[in-house]
C-alpha cells in the first residue's frame, strides 16, 4: 500500500542527492509543486529526465539542482527558450550540466523498457538526423528476423518517478485522465515514486479508459490541490499562460530569478503558500 504523507515528507524520503529523477507530465498534470518541494530541500546533482522539460525544470536547473538533463525537446510552451537551462548550457551558471537529447520517440520507448524491465527499447527513429554524433546513447542493431536497422536507447529506470494526478483513494491508488504522456511508464520503471493529487477520496469511482496506478506499484501519495499550477489539471482548472508568458521575463536574467526563487519558494512552507505568494506578483496565479 501506498503512504498517505505530506509533500515535505514525500520529498525528504524518495528524493536523495545524486538521484536520477523523472518528473513527467505532457502539458497537463506536470508536478510543480514537487518541483518547488525539491528546491526548497537542496538536492543537488540531480539527473533530471523529462520528454518534454518547461518551466519547473528551468526553475529545477537555475536553483543549482540539476548536474545532467535528459530530453527530448526543452522550451517554454508557446513561448520561447528556457533562459536557466541556455545559461547552464553556455555559460555553466550556475553549475555545469551534461545533456543527453533524444527524440520524444527514442524517450518513450525507454520509459516502456524500463517499465518492462527490458535493457533498452527499440524503434524506427534517429536515421538522418544528427542526434546519433552528439548521444552515444543512440545505437543502431539489426533485426534478426527482418535484418532492417532499428536504433536502440538503453532502458529509463529512474530512482524516483514524480507525477501529478487528479485523484487517489485511502489506499493509494491513483487515477489520472485526460491528456497523459509517460507518466504510467515513469512509475513503473522507477525504485521509488511520488505521486502529487488533487484529491484523496474514499472510492475513485473510476470512468473507462481511465489510467490507473495501483497502490503497490505507486511509493508515495500526497494531496496537493493545484499542484500541476500554471500547468492544467482536467476537470479542475485551465493552464494559467499569463505565468509562462511572465516567465520569461523573470527568468531572463539571473538576479530576476534568483529574486523570485528565493520570494516564492525558499521563503514559502509549501505549494499552497507559494500561491498565496504570488498575489500581486509579476508572475501571478
Amino acid at each position: 500500500m501506498a503512504a498517505i504523507l505530506q509533500l515535505s515528507e514525500a520529498v525528504q524520503e524518495f528524493v536523495r542527492d545524486g538521484d536520477i529523477v523523472a518528473c513527467e507530465g505532457f502539458t497537463h498534470l506536470i508536478p510543480f509543486a514537487a518541483g518547488h518541494e525539491i528546491i526548497r530541500q537542496r538536492r543537488r546533482n540531480l539527473t533530471v529526465v523529462r520528454m518534454t522539460p518547461d518551466v519547473i525544470y528551468d526553475q529545477l536547473i537555475g536553483a543549482g539542482c540539476v548536474s545532467k538533463i535528459v530530453f527530448s525537446w526543452g522550451g517554454n510552451p508557446g513561448v520561447g527558450s528556457l533562459h536557466r537551462l541556455r545559461d547552464a548550457i553556455e555559460k555553466q551558471w550556475p553549475n555545469s550540466i551534461a545533456v543527453e537529447e533524444h527524440e520524444h520517440a527514442g524517450m518513450a520507448a525507454a520509459y516502456a523498457a524500463g517499465a518492462s524491465h527490458l535493457p533498452f527499447g527499440i524503434l524506427r527513429g534517429y536515421i538522418g538526423t544528427d542526434l546519433p554524433k552528439h548521444n552515444p546513447n543512440v545505437r543502431f542493431i539489426d533485426c534478426p528476423f527482418t535484418g532492417e536497422k532499428l536504433a536502440a536507447v538503453p532502458a529509463i529506470r529512474p530512482d524516483v518517478a514524480i507525477i501529478h494526478a487528479q485523484k487517489a483513494d485511502r489506499k493509494g491508488n491513483v487515477m489520472m485522465w485526460g491528456v497523459v504522456g509517460a507518466q504510467k511508464e515513469a512509475v513503473l520503471a522507477a525504485k521509488r515514486s511520488i505521486v502529487t493529487v488533487e484529491e484523496i477520496v474514499d472510492d475513485l469511482n473510476a470512468p473507462p479508459n481511465s489510467v490507473i496506478l495501483p497502490s503497490w506499484v505507486v511509493g508515495a501519495v500526497s494531496e496537493v490541490r493545484g499542484g500541476a499550477f500554471p500547468s492544467y489539471a482536467q476537470g479542475y482548472y485551465a493552464r494559467n499562460n499569463a505565468f509562462y508568458k511572465q516567465w520569461d521575463g523573470v527568468a531572463k536574467e539571473r538576479e530576476t530569478f534568483l529574486a523570485w526563487i528565493d520570494r516564492h519558494i525558499m521563503n514559502t512552507k509549501d505549494f499552497a503558500e507559494f500561491k498565496q505568494s504570488l498575489e500581486g506578483a509579476a508572475v501571478h496565479a
